[in-house]
């Protein structure tokens, strides 16, 4: 599937009446650092001008995206791929590593990802203050660099890497890094409350008010693993009959965001009195990016990320 449909699908939607959901309004401060960058850090799934270089080189959308979050680790198997993912279909995942590694090869695919992005992110921040885009590129990266990367190994392949050496490409180098970096975290959180990627993408998807299957379903399970996993949750009573989240559900689905919130707790003190200021600057440019439309406007999709 190319660039141009999966745009005409995700952003066709009518968002002006969506609520923001509530844990986005009520976030922690950990939670609030990474709305700010999520926009950013995503800019190289979303972006045209990336998809018209790496299309160029006989990759689809999803090649695209998989080559390019992945190219981070090095030259693993799929399967190895996949399970630094966590929330998608494992063979879906390992199928198309392979694939696009076999077109471009990971080193070439990590360049003209890393290169293009950087272009098409100065192009949409045209008219900021180049030097707030390089202070806080260099803040944020100094930070990444002296982070603990145990358990993290989207985060780790980020952070092992050079800095790019253009202004805009560290600072969305920075902000994939800090990504990863909690998502990483997310992952151990809901595997150590004994949930399996299936479960918690359909419970965090009604967490933000989307309808069942509407976001869990982009993550390409089969039916029915869909099937029993909805059932395993209501037997849970983390949702009902009618698939709505529990009040039950709501504290299970908080208590695991507090838990991701606490394993990053040392890139809040790493920013320490900074944090406000980089969170307003981040946001600014993120807002950016969506009127760019090299984001999805819809504020369920920034949040459940």
């Amino acid at each position: 599937m190319d660039h141009a449909t999966v745009v005409e699908a995700i952003f066709a939607a009518e968002t002006s009446a969506i609520v923001t959901p509530r844990p986005v309004v009520e976030a922690a401060t950990a939670r609030r650092l990474r709305d700010a960058f999520e926009p950013l850090s995503m800019h190289a799934v979303w972006s045209p001008l990336v998809h018209e270089r790496l299309s160029a080189e006989g990759l689809d959308f999803f090649g695209t995206y998989v080559l390019g979050r992945g190219c981070v680790l090095g030259r693993p198997s799929g399967r190895v791929v996949a399970a630094a993912f966590a929330a998608f279909e494992p063979g879906l995942i390992a199928g198309i590593w392979d694939a696009a590694v076999a077109v471009v090869g990971v080193d070439e695919g990590r360049r003209l990802t890393f290169d293009s992005t950087a272009e098409s992110l100065a192009r949409v921040l045209e008219g900021a203050d180049s030097v707030d885009i390089e202070s806080v590129g260099a803040r944020l990266g100094e930070m990444v660099d002296g982070l603990d990367p145990t358990g993290r190994p989207l985060f780790a392949g980020v952070q092992s890497l050079p800095w790019h050496e253009d202004p805009y490409g560290r600072l969305w180098q920075a902000c994939l890094a800090l990504r990863e970096h909690r998502g990483d975290a997310h992952v151990a959180a809901y595997l150590g409350e004994g949930f399996d990627p299936v479960r918690m993408n359909i419970l965090t998807e009604l967490w933000l008010d989307y309808p069942v299957g509407e976001y869990s379903g982009t993550r390409a399970w089969p039916e029915e693993a869909t099937a029993a996993a909805i059932a395993q949750l209501r037997a849970d009573g983390l949702i009902d009959e009618s698939d709505v989240i529990t009040p039950r559900g709501t504290e299970v689905r908080d208590a695991i965001e507090a838990r991701t919130d606490a394993m990053e707790q040392a890139v809040v003190d790493a920013l320490g009195a900074h944090l406000d200021d980089i969170v307003s600057r981040l946001s600014e440019w993120s807002a950016r990016c969506i009127e760019a439309r090299t984001f999805p406007p819809d504020p369920r999709k920034r949040a459940a990320g």
